[in-house]
């Protein structure tokens, strides 16, 4: 389980009918929302196919008990409010030869639609892991101790920050730490960074700048 949710694509298990039975952290982090309120969604409620053709493609391979991977074109509007479209990569599964397979579903974004939904909005707040990673950037550590210290991969931490970037229209990670004291989200005036909930980040003040260009 530890594995699954550091996964940095957002990944989720199905029962054979498509309900979410399972969803790691980057899955829930595109809704903007918890893993627990996800449980027993439906997939395609959540994502939306393109072409239908695709989603009969899988539910014809469950019935003749295959296990194979399928590509379905999906849109979506993300936990942020902007519109997305990409792809849901399937892998149909099972334990047993005769039982109708599970659905491992992993979603890859292809693109964030331009436009007024798409603006980034100071109502859009960084998440609790989001802010640590900000806060541990501000104080100079680079992607490999920001792994560390936050228990994720380094692509778990890019990821995060991927997102936070379409989030807040931010260009690049000195941008994202500046927009993070303007949002309030870091404590300003104050070494080492701080977050604006809670005490002093652990490690912050020994990922100050000059550790290299690491991250």
């Amino acid at each position: 389980m530890v594995l699954f949710d550091r996964i940095p694509m957002p990944v989720a298990v199905c029962d054979p009918y498509g309900d979410v039975r399972l969803v790691n952290a980057a899955f829930a982090l595109e809704w903007g929302t918890t893993a627990g309120r996800l449980k027993g969604r439906a997939i395609l409620d959540l994502f939306a196919p393109v072409d239908a053709a695709q989603v009969d493609r899988i539910a014809q391979a469950q019935k003749a008990r295959r296990r194979s991977r399928y590509t379905v074109a999906v849109a979506w509007r993300g936990g942020d409010g902007a519109r997305r479209r990409g792809e849901l990569i399937v892998d149909t599964v099972s334990e047993t030869a005769n039982r109708v397979p599970d659905l491992l579903v992993t979603v890859r974004v292809l693109d964030t639609a331009v436009g007024p939904d798409a603006k980034p909005s100071a109502s859009a707040p960084a998440h609790p892991q989001e802010a640590r990673i900000l806060a541990l950037l501000a104080a100079g550590a680079t992607t490999a101790r920001t792994a560390r210290e936050t228990g994720l991969t380094t692509d778990g931490v890019t990821y995060h920050l991927r997102q936070l970037s379409r989030r807040w229209g931010a260009s690049n990670r000195t941008e994202l730490v500046a927009r993070a004291y303007a949002e309030g989200v870091l404590v300003a005036g104050v070494w080492p960074p701080r977050l604006a909930s809670s005490g002093p980040v652990d490690g912050a003040s020994e990922g100050r700048a000059g550790q290299g260009a690491g991250g």
